[in-house]
């Protein structure tokens, strides 16, 4: 039988550096597989700037906590022993696992080199505003921890870019663009060209370094057995890059392997441009959604609910669509900062979860809550992850008729027993929507699984409900039969 996928973020950015996580992953994956989470995406495993590194500051991609370098063995997470324990404990609760790839830069380079460079402007990485000049810049990476193993490729200016850091000047603020190099044209064009994001730029003109970036993921597929890839700044990446990237690890033998990019932008034209570049060999994450999710809960009752999927991904392209309502990067003191008022969390969630469009992704921190931060568990998730594995199947019917006051059907299937539901939310003061469930529900009983509305409704001979909802609230209605399991016997 198939179920409905759906995918953990399962991390964040405040956890402890105490080198348990993977640990923790495999101690928990039968818990998620019970829970209905399908695919878990897990953070960078390899070596990172320092210990205390989430594995964004990129140092070395063969070493997943194997060798003595940068002052740790480990990383953040464990050791790389771990890690394909937690992986394939994954693998044994029936999870596919999606290991984060940060290919865009490199940092903390084990040696400088003089490099000839000029300046541009960082609001407009197209105009040059200073003249070349002599830098000195952490270029070199030779990985003496590692002498070789794996791969001898030492990385030095020729595969880079540019940088932000001069040692001589030590003067932040500045983007470096290396002499005879130029920014790939083909990246996201906001400050007129962003390919350069931070750290040390990786050039993907560079063909020393496209070989040995797709020898490196072939190692990685086969070393780890992880599924998948998220794969981190695509739009900081000349675009055809990932294109030939995929094509490659897929003709080596990988030709399910699935992708899903984080390309930051809340235009949808942006997105979808991307993904006819790349000839649709991934997918990504609704950013547009997120936006959409975000503002509705900062404007509460003057927001219009009907328009919550305008623009978006998951309404334009829900095959490449994977949707999600906060991530680490919108945590509260990230860059990205956009993190989704707690009274429509609950919400934001059933419009992912509980409709037929795209591959939800529920973030670690709304399910177990962040205690670093302050910041409680989603009320109900756990509950409405349960509602998608089982019973949120058939065909969608929408009734987006009130500004504040929105809802949907799922009409079930002959292939998951009970299934079949009726949502309802509101932004306002609550109300009732009369819907159309099928006429083979009939004289059933519908009940509110979440509580809010305990009366139960019975559905008419035309097939209909009068579904409610209080203020500013959710309800989800399910068979009696549906929620008998999900409420009595939890």
């Amino acid at each position: 039988m198939d179920f409905n996928e759906t995918m953990m973020q399962y991390f964040e950015w405040y956890l402890p550096n105490d080198g348990l996580w993977w640990k923790r992953c495999a101690a928990k994956a039968e818990n998620l597989a019970a829970l209905g989470i399908t695919q878990v995406w897990l953070p960078p495993a390899y070596k990172g700037t320092s210990q205390e590194d989430v594995g964004y500051g990129v140092y070395d991609m063969y070493d997943l906590g194997e060798f003595d370098q940068k002052g740790t063995i480990r990383t953040k997470y464990g050791t790389k022993e771990e890690y394909i324990e937690a992986v394939r404990a994954f693998h044994s609760a029936g999870i596919r696992v999606f290991a984060d790839i940060v290919l865009n830069h490199r940092m903390g380079g084990d040696e400088l080199e003089e490099i000839h460079a000029v300046t541009d402007d960082p609001e407009n990485r197209t105009e040059q505003v200073g003249s070349e000049q002599t830098i000195r810049a952490w270029s070199k990476f030779t990985f003496p921890g590692r002498k070789g193993k794996y791969s001898r490729f030492i990385w030095d200016h020729r595969c880079f870019s540019g940088t932000d850091w001069d040692e001589n000047s030590r003067e932040p603020g500045h983007i470096y663009r290396f002499s005879g190099k130029q920014w790939a044209p083909e990246t996201d064009p906001e400050n007129g060209n962003f390919d350069y994001l931070m750290g040390m730029d990786v050039d993907m003109s560079n063909p020393d370094v496209v070989r040995e970036t797709k020898k490196w993921l072939n190692w990685y597929l086969k070393e780890t057995g992880v599924d998948g890839l998220r794969l981190d700044a695509v739009k900081h990446i000349s675009f055809p890059f990932y294109r030939e990237l995929l094509k490659d690890a897929r003709d080596g033998g990988r030709r399910s392997l699935p992708a899903v990019g984080e390309y930051w932008s809340g235009d949808v034209e942006r997105l979808k441009y991307y993904l006819d570049a790349v000839d649709n060999e991934m997918s990504l994450f609704d950013v547009a959604l997120h936006y959409n999710i975000f503002n509705a809960s900062q404007a509460g009752a003057d927001y219009d609910l009907r328009t919550i999927f305008d623009n978006t991904l998951v309404r334009e392209r829900p095959q490449n669509a994977v949707t999600f309502v906060d991530n680490h990067d919108t945590q509260h003191g990230q860059s990205l900062q956009s993190f989704v008022d707690d009274w429509f969390k609950p919400l934001a969630y059933a419009l992912i979860l509980l409709r037929q469009e795209g591959v939800p992704c529920v973030f670690y921190s709304d399910y177990y809550g962040n205690p670093v931060k302050n910041r409680p568990m989603v009320p109900n998730l756990g509950k409405l992850i349960k509602l998608r594995h089982a019973y949120a199947y058939g065909s969608q019917e929408d009734c987006f008729e009130r500004a504040d006051l929105i809802g949907w059907v799922r009409r079930g299937d002959e292939e998951h027993e009970h299934s079949g539901l009726a949502a309802v939310l509101s932004n306002g003061e609550g109300g009732s929507l009369r819907m159309k469930i099928g006429e083979r529900f009939a004289g059933e009983s519908f009940r509110d699984v979440l509580g809010g509305c305990p009366e139960p409704v019975v559905i008419d001979a035309e097939g209909c409900g009068e579904f409610r909802v209080e203020g500013r609230g959710l309800a989800v209605w399910v068979r009696e039969s549906a929620f008998e399991d999900l409420v009595v016997n939890e």
